[in-house]
């Protein structure tokens, strides 16, 4: 079993940035790809960011160019830079992790709430 825990959400004007932090614990080596998740009040749970097994970065085109994935190995955490925030990424952001030999993301933290005031 894999445990994630998100931290860094919080209220932000338009304009600013956040940075998210997703430590895992736990099963770590079976850890194939890491990821970003957010849902928005009324609407389906979308991808932000993911690393793939082969470790290249994924964006939605929502966020390209605003927000940036990036990894430390060595505290098994992926972080989520988001700049340039807008209303419209306010969310509840969600880390998430696959396993090896999977194509579905298993494992899921407990989400942190992100809100970009205008």
């Amino acid at each position: 079993q894999v445990q994630l825990v998100e931290s860094g959400g919080g209220l932000v004007q338009a304009g600013g940035s956040l940075k998210l932090s997703c430590a895992a614990s736990g099963s770590t080596s079976s850890i194939a790809a890491m990821g970003w998740y957010r849902q928005a009040p009324g609407k389906q749970r979308e991808l932000v960011a993911a690393f793939t097994s082969g470790g290249m970065p994924n964006y939605s085109d929502s966020v390209k160019g605003r927000f940036m994935i990036f990894r430390d190995n060595g505290k098994n955490t992926v972080y989520l830079q988001m700049n340039s925030l807008k209303p419209e990424d306010t969310a509840v952001y969600y880390c998430t992790a696959r396993p090896y030999g999977l194509g579905s993301w298993d494992y899921w933290g407990q989400g942190t709430q992100v809100t970009v005031s205008s």
